[in-house]
């Protein structure tokens, strides 16, 4: 709803916009963008500024801009992805879903990679946090 609302601001009064308010419409197209394709194992910030007509350096200028410099699109990416994924491994319901095909619904296509960053982030391997670690609580979320 947000995108749509910014979509048609930048598109209805684009000339009226000062670049500010144009960059931050845009930005919350993007990441409206990116929060309904995690899943998509394509979705890299090149096909994020290709979506959008824009060159990938100005998506990391806006993005740096929005974050203050603290995380980069694919970070952000990544961590959206492992978030997601860290509450499905929680998730009681989902306890008979297979590791790997939870990295695959959260656009993983390699279980090993899915492993690494998973253990980058949260200290564990994705087995170990469902498995109950104490190590693996939130609390050591990085």
């Amino acid at each position: 709803m947000h995108a749509y609302l910014a979509h048609q601001l930048e598109s209805k009064t684009a000339a009226a916009l000062d670049p500010e308010h144009r960059q931050h419409a845009l930005l919350v197209r993007v990441v409206d963008y990116m929060r309904h394709r995690l899943a998509d194992p394509e979705l890299t910030p090149q096909q994020v500024a290709d979506v959008h007509h824009i060159s990938v350096s100005y998506l990391h200028r806006i993005f740096r801009a929005h974050t203050g410099g603290r995380e980069t699109v694919a970070g952000w990416i990544r961590r959206q992805r492992l978030d997601h994924a860290r509450r499905d491994l929680a998730d009681p319901v989902l306890a008979a879903v297979p590791v790997h095909r939870i990295a695959a619904r959260w656009g993983y296509t390699h279980a090993a990679a899915f492993t690494r960053n998973f253990r980058a982030a949260y200290g564990v391997t994705p087995r170990e946090f469902r498995q109950g670690d104490p190590a693996a609580s939130a609390d050591g979320v990085s």
